[in-house]
């Protein structure tokens, strides 16, 4: 099977040091599903109730070990607003 634009991202996050990503999973976001599930367990992945609670999961998990952390998006940015910008204020790197 070629390579997708998922196994890309799951690729490149994992050479970032990603090792967790915190979400809800949709519609908007089933290829990265796919391409985690192909990974063969090189990130974890850690669901969510809701995207806004991932995106402060993911905020958390930056402060307390010092890693990269990474949440996921399934559509719109009106969910992630507080979370990341309270990432923003305390200087934790979130590239998701």
């Amino acid at each position: 099977m070629a390579t997708t634009v998922g196994d890309f991202l799951i690729d490149r996050l994992h050479a970032w040091g990603v090792r967790r990503i915190y979400g809800y999973p949709g519609d908007g976001i089933n290829g990265v599903f796919g391409a985690l599930n192909r990974a063969n367990g090189k990130i974890e992945f850690i669901q969510a109730r809701h995207e806004e609670m991932a995106a402060f999961m993911a905020s958390a998990h930056a402060k307390f070990t010092g890693e990269l952390a990474c949440a996921s998006q399934r559509r719109g940015w009106a969910r992630r607003i507080s979370s990341l910008g309270s990432t923003m204020r305390v200087s934790i790197t979130c590239p998701c």
